[in-house]
This record gives C-alpha cells, structure tokens and sequence, in this order.
C-alpha cells in the first residue's frame, strides 16, 4: 500500500506539470483528492491491515494528500498569473497611437459678430448693458418719446403678452433704465434679441438681433456722432470704409439720420450686392431727444448724448457675404460648419 501511495503521488505530480487550465486543474483535483478519488480509494483499504500497519500508512496517506494539495494550489497561482498576463496582453492600449478626437463646435455667426463688436466698442470706452426681453409699454416707447398714438408705433405695438407687457421691439429700452440709473458720463452698447410682426422672407424676420449705443455726457455732438460711426465702420470693413449721413427720423432723437457704409465687396464702384449704388445701409442714428433726457432725469441742457442702432443680423449677412437671412436661424450644420474655424 505504500507502494501505491507513493505511485499516486508521483502520477498526480506528473500530470499537474501538463495541467494548462483551472478547468483541467479542478478535474484533477476531484480525479485524486475526491470522494471517488484515487487516494480515497486507497484509504478505503486501511481496514484489513495490521493495527501496527495502520499508522505508519495513515502517516504517509496524509503526507501524500499533503504534497498533491500544496502542488495544486501551487499550479493554482501560477494559472490565474497566466490568464491575467493573457488578459492583459489582449487589452493592452498602445499609448503612441493618436487618441480618438472628438469633433468640437464653433460659434455661430452672429455670436462671432457680436464679439468682435464689443470688442471693438469696449476698446473705445463702452460698457455692455442688458435688459429684460418682455418690457413694458413704458419703457418699450413711452419713455423714447413714442405715446400711444404715434404712427412709429404701427410697425412695433405687436406681440403683446399681457395689457401693458410685450416682446421688445428694440433694445433702446435697455438705454432708458440704464439713464434712470446711472449718472452722465454714460457710454454704453446694448446688444440683444427684439421682436416685430414681420414677413419671413430673404432680408426679413419676425425674430432679429441689434446693438444699441448710446453716449451722454457734456458737449456731444453730430461729429462726435460721426467719428465714433467711422472708426467702427473701419474696423469692420476695413481701413478704406467711408460711411455717409443721410436724414431720417425717429422720435428718440434729433436730428435723425441713416447711415451707409462704402460696399466692402465693390469699394463704392457698385456691384450687385450694393444694386449699384456704392453704399450699404447698415444702422440709424441721431442726437438723442430732449424729452428723452429729460424723462429720465437728465437735464438736456446741461447734457446731451447720440444714439445709434446696428441690425446684427444685417451685419452678419454683408460680412460673411450670406444672401438669406433665414440662413442664420435654420440650424442647418451644413451651413454651420462653414464658420467653425
């Protein structure tokens, strides 16, 4: 029986050694150590030996089953370290490989507009200034000088959301509360989205994007109008711009005047984009009127100040040569990804 005994243990050492799986492993295990295993079936056959046999036998059984447990869970650890390793292999990352880019946005071109005109205006002095989109009468046309009956008021007095609420129509109301609030010098641009009943059209929308200015202080007048006008305009088109003053009317200010630009694309020679005329109209301006100033508490003759409105929109289109306004409002990425760099 010894003789066996060492024979299972040398077979079982073997035959771990070709073992290359936990599976294989487990079955080898059960196939010597089980209930039905070799060395149990040896041990079953302790009963007809000696009473003097039985230690010595019982002695080298557990020394034996011993060694194979120990050679097991040897072979155990070395297994699990392998398939880790192969694991390992098979999921590694080569690090030099470029990564996996993700596609970023860009801005928008009227957000691209905007920023460059506040930084324009902000390098000549100007603060930013904002104001609520739902206005009151009041503030939308009373306080500019526009009463309940004046006919400037047929093309703005439209969508209304309550008796004395309404979407503004532009954003000069911002320059009203900005005047209650604050005491001359004043030298603020109030840029923003304002609404009016429109045809959806090439040139036209319901929903449009200004920017304000607006200067108050002592001694201003139509040059210092014109000389802020045409450092903007050079900064925008160019340092061969020219603009021109041509009389308008509005009830906020007067005088009144719309200004034009040289065409960017012609130099004033005329083209189609200009229709031949040499000039593109891009904003109104004026002396801001005295009942105005006066409205908000600012003495017009002590003070006075100009005001002008730019159409961003309008802005965007000439200088990006865009020929439909409804271009900018689509969210078409196939018109979008033009600006992303």
């Amino acid at each position: 029986m010894k003789e066996q005994l060492q024979a299972i243990e040398t077979k079982a050492i073997m035959a771990l050694q070709a073992v290359d799986s936990l599976t294989a492993l487990d079955e080898l295990r059960v196939a010597y150590l089980g209930k039905k295993g070799e060395l149990t079936a040896i041990l079953k056959q302790m009963g007809g030996l000696t009473p003097e046999e039985r230690p010595i036998v019982g002695q080298l059984a557990n020394k034996v089953r011993s060694t194979i447990e120990a050679k097991i869970e040897e072979r155990l650890v070395q297994l699990k370290a392998e398939a880790e390793l192969k694991q390992f292999e098979a999921e590694a990352l080569d690090v030099t490989l470029p990564g996996k880019t993700t596609k970023q946005g860009g801005l928008h071109p009227l957000n691209r507009v905007l920023n460059d005109m506040i930084d324009i205006f902000k390098s000549m002095g100007f603060d930013v200034v904002d104001g609520p989109e739902i206005e009151t009468e009041y503030y939308n046309f009373e306080a500019l000088n526009i009463p309940a009956d004046h006919p400037a008021r047929d093309m703005q007095d439209t969508f209304y959301v309550g008796d004395d609420l309404l979407l503004r129509s532009q954003t000069s109301a911002a320059q009203i509360r900005t005047m209650e609030n604050r005491k001359p010098p004043i030298r603020v641009i109030c840029p923003g989205r304002v609404f009016r009943a429109d045809e959806v059209d090439a040139t036209h929308s319901p929903v449009f994007h200004q920017i304000e200015g607006l200067v108050v202080d002592k001694d201003i007048t139509m040059c210092d109008l014109k000389g802020c006008l045409e450092q903007v305009a050079r900064e925008i088109y160019g340092p061969d711009a020219k603009i021109k003053f041509r009389p308008s009317f509005f009830p906020f200010t007067e005088p009144s005047v719309e200004v034009d630009v040289s065409c960017p694309e012609c130099g004033g020679k005329g083209c189609r984009v200009c229709k031949g005329a040499g000039w593109i109209e891009i904003l109104g301006a004026g002396m801001v009127h005295p009942n105005v100033l006066s409205g908000c508490g600012i003495d017009p003759n002590e003070y006075s100040g100009f005001a002008f409105g730019i159409g961003l929109d309008r802005l965007t289109t000439t200088r990006y040569k865009i020929s439909d306004i409804r271009l900018l409002f689509e969210n078409d990425l196939r018109f979008l990804e033009q600006f992303d760099k």
